[in-house]
């Protein structure tokens, strides 16, 4: 049977990136095709140029047959290509039959034929068996899980052929998640081509039929997703072959042995985020948290530093049980906290590099005890030279600083205040070979210095160099705890592909 959608060579460049690079993709009618790779692989790239969201450089796409170029999300609906996106991308404040509707709300003599649009929605609804939901409902009123069915709902209210779901499940519980999926099942056996855009691969495994994984804006293959086994599928995603994955041996190093506990959790989770946890961190010890983009490592983080509320479990600190209710609390009890996403949550683009660097220290002191300019400028000047921060000078705005150079300021941002545990969130994420060998160094000093470190990295590999203890999280759960020789990149894969009950 051929291919319902077919994309031949796509090609998109941006500013000084190559995307996609001559990419094939096929999607088949009454098949579920999953779409996978690591961030940056162009996965969502791929999406928004079948979409028309991004015009292509190169190649062409056909859907049953026929050339198709739309240049708008409203054209490819058009032409029969829905998406459901991550986000909820609807009116909070309409009806649920206003929300299917919008747009395309049928009208006689100009004013809108409201029972026409109740009775439009419900027939939506009906499609994906949700004939009892009240269409003239707030979406507000709604949970998330149905406000995701009443997307899904508006992109069928179209002459779809193939459906496209872009990590419909980040903000589902286990029984929302298996909600939809039967949807999903249902649509797929009415013979829709859907294409499954995910990180997590127990649901990948679950739902899809076939797996197309990319890599760098290249196509790494297309698989039956019976026929490739889940560390296989791991080692394409992270661009090993299985031989050398299986030859990894890379030890933890063993550094200063580890002190008293500082932090320990007791089954501590956030509905809808991160499932309940135990892990405790000490003094002189880094404790890696690993597993593939989705996993729920960041979650974790968020909800140790206090960012995110927990809905269950105990937090201890030094012993005593205890909560964050915001991150200040944390920040009170020595904790310190590197985001992700530096240019979004970490830095104040338009402040100086003096500026950026004292903001949490002057922020633990408290508005009323200012930080004297004299005391700024000797702490900036110090951590510029351990640092080794490459700037014209304090004053220098830390947005035209290279990333490297305003990962290492940030980084000092939190060594001023002298904390006791370091949270670090993909600290080497972006920035090039020598400031990822300064951090480094820097991990493995702070960490003989008696600092606890927890340490958040997608590779693997670097990962397993700077850790004494692993933490593998896969679906928003924990799934192993690594420690000795199976701190190593073939220990996290393999736990990352086998750990867990749901794991074949």
């Amino acid at each position: 049977m051929p291919p319902l959608l077919q994309l031949r060579g796509v090609s998109k460049r941006f500013t000084g990136v190559v995307a996609l690079d001559g990419v094939d993709f096929n999607a088949y009618s009454g098949k579920v095709h999953a779409l996978m790779g690591e961030n940056g692989a162009g996965k969502s790239t791929l999406i928004k140029a079948l979409t028309g969201v991004h015009p292509r450089d190169a190649g062409e796409i056909t859907l049953d047959g026929k050339h198709i170029s739309p240049t708008s999300p409203r054209e490819a609906e058009a032409v029969g290509v829905s998406t459901v996106y991550q986000e909820v991308n609807l009116i909070p404040d309409l009806s649920i039959a206003e929300n299917i509707c919008l747009g395309r709300q049928p009208k006689r003599l100009g004013l809108l034929r409201w029972a026409g649009i109740r009775e439009r929605a419900r027939a939506a609804l009906a499609r994906l068996g949700l004939e009892k939901l009240d269409v003239n409902q707030t979406l507000s009123a709604c949970s998330i899980a149905i406000q995701q069915l009443v997307a899904l709902a508006r992109a069928l209210d179209v002459d779809a052929k193939v459906l496209i779901l872009d990590e419909p499940t980040s903000s589902l519980d286990a029984r929302e998640v298996e909600e939809l999926f039967a949807v999903v099942r249902k649509l797929r056996d009415q013979g829709m081509a859907i294409i499954f855009v995910s990180h997590f691969l127990d649901q990948v495994y679950s739902l899809a039929d076939r797996i197309t994984v990319l890599r760098n804006g290249k196509l790494v293959g297309e698989y039956i997703a019976a026929q490739l086994p889940r560390l296989q599928l791991v080692a394409h995603m992270m661009g090993r072959n299985l031989a050398e994955v299986e030859a990894l041996q890379h030890r933890a190093p063993p550094g200063t042995p580890p002190g008293k506990t500082i932090l320990e959790t007791k089954q501590l989770g956030r509905k809808g985020s991160i499932e309940p946890t135990d892990l405790h961190v000490r003094q002189g010890e880094v404790l890696g948290f690993a597993g593939l983009l989705g996993s729920g490592r960041s979650e974790l983080a968020r909800l140790l530093f206090g960012v995110d509320h927990a809905t269950s479990g105990e937090l201890h600190v030094d012993g005593e049980k205890t909560s964050f209710g915001s991150p200040r609390d944390a920040i009170q009890r020595g904790f310190a906290f590197t985001p992700e996403d530096r240019k979004i949550q970490a830095i104040l683009p338009n402040l100086t590099v003096r500026e950026n660097l004292v903001i949490a220290l002057q922020a633990r002191r408290g508005l009323w005890s200012r930080l004297p300019r004299a005391e700024q400028d000797a702490l900036v000047e110090k951590f510029i030279k351990v640092l080794k921060i490459k700037t014209s000078g304090p004053e220098q705005l830390i947005k035209n600083l290279s990333g490297g150079n305003q990962q290492k300021v940030i980084l000092a941002r939190w060594l001023v205040t002298e904390p006791r545990l370091l949270i670090l969130d993909e600290p080497t994420r972006g920035i090039d070979v020598g400031a990822q060998a300064d951090i480094e160094r820097l991990l493995a000093e702070l960490r003989d210095q008696g600092l606890a470190i927890v340490f958040i990295c997608s590779d693997a590999s670097e990962l397993s160099r700077n850790s004494q203890r692993l933490i593998v999280l896969r679906d928003h759960a924990k799934v192993a705890d690594l420690a000795g020789a199976d701190v190593s990149e073939h220990g996290v894969m393999h736990a990352i592909a086998h750990s867990g009950p749901s794991a074949p």
